[in-house]
């Protein structure tokens, strides 16, 4: 739509919200993309750097810690400087992480470059804020949906760009120049097409608490995927997860008395906010645990005693049932949380995707198992994220909406960082007899039971939400604050 009349009653002016959406959408793809670019390679990473899987894990991790720490800075940044200016940065780091990656050499290249790709997981939170400060308030719901859609949508097509590489060449470089492509195609059309007609907010970056959230988070995820290696009850795990603790005490006495916090602690803790961020955390463990087990479950030879014996494209072929299914939802999910309310979107999306989880850790000998798998999760995450993203920041105020919607990103994407620590540390932990380095099946199973878990709490705190907050309620809040 064409519009350039002033938008009644909010003083916003009306833009090309349909090129905006694309512009947005295609680039939130091409980040969410990146994310699980590398997760059917993590074998071959192994085998080609000779190193371990708690070692090679930090390839996925590092993006996704790095991303918890630049989306409230990002965000923040945006409010300030504008969104469009910041999605820009993202692409741009997205740009040079991906050349990084592309000569790297050593994992630790690798990593580091990955950690300047995750950057650009802001991109997400930025993105919905331009939507809520510009888009009329009738199109807010679908644009946020659709928006938020694009990171499970990418991430299977992540997994499918690899396959269809990997195929060809046994060299882990082509995925990272294709992503480097994507991410300028990306900044040309956010230039050309996307409009930012959002108000700008004051004040400075908090680069200490963005500093001191760094620290902490990798102190624990440092302890998480050592354990095994060092022992749970050595002293430099004991020490890890010691300062873990104390960083956090420490920023959050730093967030209460800055003037500009990284983080408002109302935004993250309030009475309306801490429920849609627990369900965040939650279903960003459950998402990303899932990609990471996946990957590596299909490309397990048969001749263990389970898994599927695929290979890279495999593991691509397997997720597309799931890229289509989330497309419909995704599409669909805009209508179904202005009928019955955000809450009970995500409740209803979260339950689907633990029932896709058990799914699999009852039965997943079949192909059809992984294929039947793979169409359930992408109903529930099509229409889980879709509800997250408008639940975020619809109790918030306008200049705000930026921030909430990254610090909603920041504990879903710490989230997915502590679940490939976590993973990783159930599958070194329980291998096969005379198989050192193989998992067993029951680490599969054990952590497709605890990613279940994670989902359906997720449900639990969207139904409390719920009934704590009527749609009703939600559906008026929205419109009187978008």
């Amino acid at each position: 739509m064409v519009d350039i009349a002033t938008a009644p009653h909010t003083g916003r002016v009306r833009t090309h919200t349909g090129l905006t959406l694309l512009a947005l959408s295609v680039s939130g793809m091409v980040v969410s993309v990146q994310q699980t670019l590398v997760l059917p390679l993590l074998p071959q990473l192994m085998r080609h750097f000779n190193t371990s899987v708690a070692s090679v894990t930090w390839v996925f991790t590092a993006s996704l810690l790095a991303g918890a720490v630049a989306t409230p800075l990002l965000s923040r940044l945006g409010d300030m400087y504008g969104k469009k200016n910041l999605i820009l940065v993202t692409m741009g780091l997205l740009l040079a992480g991906s050349v990084v990656c592309a000569l790297s050499g050593s994992l630790a290249v690798l990593i580091a470059g990955r950690a300047l790709q995750g950057t650009s997981t802001a991109l997400i939170p930025l993105a919905i804020g331009m939507i809520r400060d510009s888009f009329p308030r009738e199109k807010v719901t679908s644009g946020i949906g659709i928006v938020s859609a694009t990171m499970g949508v990418g991430g299977s097509m992540g997994m499918i760009v690899t396959g269809l590489i990997a195929d060809h060449t046994d060299s882990y470089r082509p995925e990272f120049w294709i992503a480097a492509v994507l991410a300028a195609a990306g900044m040309v059309l956010v230039t050309v097409s996307a409009r930012d007609t959002g108000a700008r907010a004051g004040g400075r970056p908090d680069y200490l608490g963005a500093t001191i959230l760094a620290g902490l988070l990798i102190c624990l995820l440092l302890a998480i995927s050592e354990g095994n290696g060092w022992g749970w009850a050595s002293g430099g795990v004991l020490a890890l997860f010691a300062a873990a603790a104390v960083l956090t005490v420490v920023w959050v006495l730093v967030e209460m008395r800055v003037a500009q916090p990284l983080v408002r602690l109302g935004l993250l803790v309030g009475r309306k906010s801490l429920s849609a961020n627990v369900a965040s955390l939650l279903l960003g463990f459950s998402m990303y645990a899932a990609f990471t087990l996946i990957a590596t479950f299909v490309q397990t030879p048969k001749s263990v005693g389970y898994g599927l014996g695929g290979n890279v494209l495999d593991v691509g072929l397997y997720m597309l049932p799931s890229t289509f299914t989330m497309l419909i939802c995704s599409a669909l999910a805009g209508r179904i949380a202005t009928r019955i309310g955000a809450a009970n979107s995500l409740a209803i999306g979260s339950v689907f995707a633990g029932l896709s989880y058990l799914w699999l850790a009852l039965s997943h000998s079949h192909p059809y198992d992984m294929l039947g798998f793979s169409a359930v999760q992408g109903i529930g995450f099509g229409v889980a994220y879709a509800a997250l993203g408008t639940l975020a920041v619809q109790h918030v105020p306008m200049d705000q909406s930026g921030i909430a919607s990254g610090v909603n990103s920041l504990v879903r994407t710490a989230g997915g960082s502590v679940s490939g620590a976590v993973t990783a540390a159930i599958l070194t932990g329980e291998t096969i007899p005379g198989m050192p380095g193989v998992p067993a099946l029951h680490a599969y199973v054990l952590s497709f039971v605890i990613v279940a878990v994670g989902a359906w709490l997720a449900a639990g705190v969207a139904v409390v939400h719920g009934v704590r907050h009527p749609a009703r309620l939600d559906h008026v809040e929205a419109l009187e604050t978008t």
